[in-house]
């Protein structure tokens, strides 16, 4: 298909009339001054207001005009170390400092205030830690980069640094080695050189240290050049991150330069119809970047007034008026014309037609004639058509969806799509979010790639509407559906009645039991008629049981059970169980100066009379029995309501000797009969 648009009514337009259109800018939401780089700057501030003045180890930030923004405010740069008096007030960079530096200033009597970037504070514990353990360590950057001299200097003489691929190639072999990179190094490059290591190092241990808003800052700007005729990255000329930026848009986007601030651009370069980016590195200062913006602006503004002032008396541009005005970021609705392999063509009612990628369609369902609502990308492609795109739309309507849920306290429902380090990152609506390991579930996680390809109920715990982030939590879903389950739980519950339980935990004092998503405390002496030591003498881990509610506290969420109350009382039964005259098993449990006490089942003891102990007079217990002994005895009498059991040890021995004379004593020899004295 010609890409000149099939549905377009006007395909002689003149060159003069194409410079009419506008000069639309994007402009970055990742912009200018980085977290490390932006507490830096609020730190040198803070110190020199507080103390009359500091000095800086080194430029705080890769921006002259910043610098001397700091100077005027009596944060004072001093490039080296030694360049520090005595008693002096100094303020360590974002890039950090060797531990030598720290001891020097110490020496020299410096108060320190100490700004390193946190993530770089991080790396340098990692590489301190792998020194003082004997581990190799590489550094992935620019050995001459302040924040990598750093690095190497926390890694105890273990510590190389390698920037391309070639210099990995050429380092030493070993078996192991930790593998870090510099903050701002794109991910792309890190995992080139970390290929080109894993041909050396048999098992690198390669940690992921790129700074998390240089990467989206890159990502951001990426996008936007891959969209603009041409790009302005805003930064100082020293700064490497500002350097690979502008690499990175120039490869994307030819027409981009790289300037320090509004002066430098140069109005010439860009002509009416160029769709243009700006974005900053991590050191440009917000009220730099704003100048910039509003340089461009006015650029623009002047432009359309010239060109409007020009088509006055021309034919066309009196046509043109009567057509629809577009703009890159407008949603509107359109009949599509022609359909091809890849694209639809859409007629907006523009002076050209919108094509649209069928990979930017929210359905492939569509035929000639319908009406879709679609998003200007770009007003003109290059080749006078408009790109168009309805997956924007559809991102919009779903970020908008989330955003509602949000704000009204709303559960939403996502999938795990990848586990990371420290959570799950997964889709809501077709928009990324992330879920911190600790808001997983109400319990620790080990294994969060068992996440992966779940749909779970969500809560929105954070939302970022300018940087877009979702962070959510399925922990706080879990909380709020338990705390109902409880709350509906607790109003069944009726003092008297007997519930089914699980025990869940033990310890000295009881046992915890589940009884249908609250728990509630069987005490120790709540377990058993009898004397318990520990509550796993009458229950596991696991079990189900039976028991009773004594009592509910709601308003402590407390529940006190009893186990023992549903089981028989041991004396209500005694009678008919222990029948007089029956020999039985038990077990001596207490001794006093009248007998002992036998315990025939928990609950449930009997008194042997000193008496009725032995066979024989004795003149202690302790003579015939002790605590502990397992004996057989014979019920002599049982008296429920006084609760006493008689208990006899000797008539079970008589009853036994009895057992074993014989019936004759026509079986006993003559010689075995004593003689009788006289």
């Amino acid at each position: 298909m010609d890409k000149i648009a099939a549905g377009s009514r006007y395909k002689g337009l003149s060159r003069r009339n194409e410079r009419m259109q506008p000069m639309p800018l994007i402009i970055a939401k990742r912009a200018g001054y980085c977290y490390g780089v932006r507490r830096a700057v609020e730190t040198a501030l803070q110190a020199a207001e507080e103390n009359g003045g500091c000095l800086t180890l080194g430029s705080i930030i890769h921006n002259p005009q910043a610098v001397a923004s700091l100077a005027e405010k009596g944060a004072v740069c001093a490039p080296q170390a030694e360049d520090i008096p005595q008693g002096a007030v100094c303020v360590i960079r974002s890039h950090g400092e060797p531990p030598e530096t720290y001891e020097l200033l110490r020496q020299k009597g410096v108060r320190i205030v100490d700004a390193t970037c946190p993530t770089v504070s991080r790396i340098q514990r990692m590489v301190e830690e792998a020194g003082r353990a004997g581990r190799r360590v590489i550094v992935v950057g620019k050995e001459s980069h302040p924040e990598v001299k750093g690095i190497l200097g926390w890694s105890m003489g273990m510590g190389e640094a390698v920037i391309t691929e070639e210099e990995a190639e050429r380092l030493a072999p070993s078996q192991e080695a930790l593998v870090v990179c510099q903050t701002t190094l794109s991910i792309q490059r890190y995992q080139r050189v970390c290929a080109a290591i894993a041909k050396r190092i048999a098992e690198p241990d390669i940690r992921k240290t790129n700074c998390q808003a240089t990467v989206l800052r890159r990502e951001e700007a990426a996008e936007i050049a891959s969209r603009a005729d041409a790009m302005i990255v805003v930064g100082g000329s020293e700064s490497s991150n500002t350097r690979e930026l502008w690499e990175l848009c120039k490869s994307l986007c030819p027409r981009s330069v790289r300037i320090e601030c509004a002066e430098e651009i140069d109005p010439s370069e860009y002509k009416p119809g160029d769709l243009i980016g700006i974005t900053a590195g991590a050191s440009t200062p917000e009220g730099t970047f704003k100048e910039v913006v509003a340089r461009m602006n006015d650029i623009e503004n002047k432009e359309q007034i010239i060109e409007n002032t020009e088509a006055e008396s021309d034919f066309m541009a009196d046509v043109e008026k009567t057509l629809r005005q577009i703009r890159p970021g407008q949603v509107i609705m359109g009949t599509v014309v022609q359909i091809t392999e890849d694209e639809v063509c859409v007629n907006v009612g523009y002076k050209a037609d919108g094509l649209v990628k069928k990979s930017d369609l929210s359905s492939t369902d569509v035929k000639v004639g319908d009406e879709i609502e679609v998003e200007v990308v770009k007003v003109n492609d290059g080749e006078g058509n408009v790109l168009c795109s309805q997956r924007n739309i559809v991102n919009r309507k779903a970020w908008d969806a989330i955003v509602a849920a949000s704000e009204a306290d709303e559960f939403v429902e996502g999938t795990g799509k990848e586990a990371v380090k420290g959570g799950l990152i997964a889709q809501i609506e077709g928009i990324r979010a992330f879920i911190p390991a600790s808001q997983l579930s109400l319990r620790y996680v080990e294994k969060i790639d068992e996440f992966v390809g779940q749909t779970m109920k969500l809560k929105i715990i954070e939302l970022d509407k300018t940087k877009k982030r979702v962070v959510a939590s399925r922990k706080a879903v879990l909380a709020i559906e338990e705390a109902e389950k409880k709350k509906a739980i607790w109003g069944t519950l009726e003092v008297g009645s007997v519930v089914k339980g699980i025990v869940r935990r033990l310890t000295d004092f009881g046992a915890f039991v589940d009884i249908g998503g609250v728990d509630g405390l069987v005490h120790v002496t709540d377990l058993s008629w009898g004397r318990v030591h520990h509550p796993s003498d009458v229950v596991t881990v696991g079990q189900e049981i039976e028991v009773k509610i004594k009592n509910v506290d709601t308003e402590r969420e407390r529940i006190s059970l009893s186990y023992k109350e549903t089981q028989p009382r041991p004396w209500d039964v005694a009678g008919e169980k222990y029948a007089v005259g029956t020999v039985v098993e038990g077990k001596v449990v207490r001794i006093t100066t009248f007998g002992a006490f036998v315990e025939l089942e928990p609950g449930l003891d009997g008194l042997v009379h000193i008496s009725q102990c032995a066979l024989t007079r004795i003149e202690k217990v302790e003579d015939a029995l002790h605590v502990g002994d397992v004996v057989r005895v014979k019920i002599l009498d049982v008296n429920t309501e006084s609760r006493r059991i008689s208990l006899s040890v000797r008539e079970v021995l008589e009853d036994e000797a009895l057992e074993t004379v014989p019936e004759s004593a026509d079986e006993y020899a003559i010689d075995d009969i004593p003689a009788v004295e006289e």
